[in-house]
């Protein structure tokens, strides 16, 4: 369900963009149990930098991370419940993936040494190596490296 929502999601984009509608970024904004977690999972492991949060009663409702150009928000399932008109209604739990491109693929696998792997580092038909693992909160992460691609 997800994946379709993004895959629309992109869509949209796209057709926004024929129509002149400039789209200045475009940000995963994750659910967890455990907003603190999943900060700390990113900060420690890929040196991120926490640039928001906003506290609840036992922990975050919510966090933005950010790293160069690339931000992440979590935010809790219970500050869910405070989001206006019918977003709490449509809402539906689900895991999240995220594909990130790195440059440097032995330092991120080296990062990543105790986490547990969701799949081992391959080599994929479309020409990258990567691996995934799970955040905090479930959320599927894949790590991959492409060789021999120009760089802008």
């Amino acid at each position: 369900m997800r994946t379709m929502f993004l895959i629309l999601a992109s869509s949209l984009l796209l057709s926004a963009q024929d129509k002149n509608v400039a789209v200045k970024r475009m940000t995963p904004n994750l659910f967890t149990d455990d907003v603190a977690g999943c900060v700390k999972f990113w900060v420690e492991r890929l040196h991120f930098e926490k640039t928001n949060e906003v506290p609840e009663p036992g922990g975050l409702a919510f966090a933005t991370l950010r790293k160069g150009n690339f931000e992440l928000m979590y935010n809790s399932y219970k500050s869910l419940q405070n989001e206006s008109g019918e977003i709490p209604k449509y809402f539906q739990h689900g895991t999240g993936l995220l594909f990130l491109e790195v440059d440097d693929f032995e330092a991120t696998l080296a990062a990543m040494q105790d986490v547990p792997k969701i799949a081992p580092v391959h080599k994929t038909f479309y020409g990258s190596t990567e691996f995934t693992v799970k955040d905090p909160a479930g959320h599927l992460v894949t790590f991959a490296h492409f060789e021999n691609v120009p760089k802008p």
